[in-house]
């Protein structure tokens, strides 16, 4: 079911009448959605629905044809440390050590030392990796890179932390793990969110409310509100509550 946008003063980002062709082909027709501050929000589809595209957009890092995304009330025109951005490829400098990762960020803006030193432990400590503080990317397991990836973009501070499939390419149980760490991080920080993912279970399981995308062109074809307790397990996917929310979404995504 729709929602209307609440009130403009609790809006964290507003995606308007968003729009986005690649010479003849529309890859992104007429988006509008929203995210409230401190929430946690999913946009669930297929492959090539524009999933990416759109998050793309959102991060300012493509310009859209048409429409416009807005932050606290004001245009996106480009990149900006209000936003941090995860990719599924990790993205880490493989020279540098896991502490030097997490703090890259806050050397270039000439933080001093002792500043820098203090937001880098406490995320370590945040993401568990305290103990690997002067390891580097490639002693480190795919679990293990994603935390790394997700410190560095918080240790920035940003309003909204973007995740474009963060766990795509993890295996099944590290992949179930890093959801249950990410739902116990989003819980402990409060930082509003935005996942796309074509994992509707994950979707479901993170997120206060989710987006469902059509493709040809990408659409949004519903939102709905995930009416399940925010502290979660994995034992709440074999919920009755879970499977019910599950079987309504995969009923919108085939029709």
């Amino acid at each position: 079911m729709n929602q209307a946008a609440p009130e403009l003063e609790s809006l964290k980002l507003e995606v308007k009448g968003l729009y986005k062709t690649f010479d003849r082909l529309v890859v992104l027709e007429n988006i509008n959605l929203y995210l409230q501050a401190n929430e946690f929000v999913c946009i669930v589809g297929a492959s090539g629905c524009g999933k990416s595209t759109l998050l793309s957009i959102i991060a300012g890092l493509t310009t859209p044809t048409s429409g416009q995304v807005l932050m606290d009330g004001e245009p996106v025109l480009g990149p900006g440390c209000d936003r941090g951005t995860i990719f599924q490829n990790y993205s880490l400098f493989p020279w540098l050590t896991v502490s030097d990762n997490i703090g890259f960020g806050l050397s270039l803006k000439g933080m001093s030392k002792p500043q820098q030193r203090e937001i880098i432990n406490y995320y370590l400590e945040v993401v568990g990796l305290t103990k690997f503080s002067h390891a580097y990317p490639k002693q480190l397991s795919g679990g293990m890179k994603q935390r790394v990836a997700i410190a560095r973009a918080l240790a920035n501070e940003p309003e909204v932390l973007l995740m474009d499939e963060p766990f795509g390419a993890l295996d099944a149980q590290t992949k179930e793990q890093m959801q249950q760490f990410t739902l116990q991080l989003w819980e402990k920080t409060q930082t509003t969110i935005l996942m796309i993912t074509h994992d509707l279970e994950e979707g479901i399981f993170l997120s206060q409310r989710i987006y469902i995308m059509s493709a040809n062109p990408g659409q949004i074809k519903e939102e709905q509100a995930i009416s399940l307790p925010p502290s979660r397990t994995l034992d709440t996917k074999l919920t009755p509550e879970f499977i019910e929310i599950k079987r309504h979404l995969i009923h919108t995504l085939r029709t």
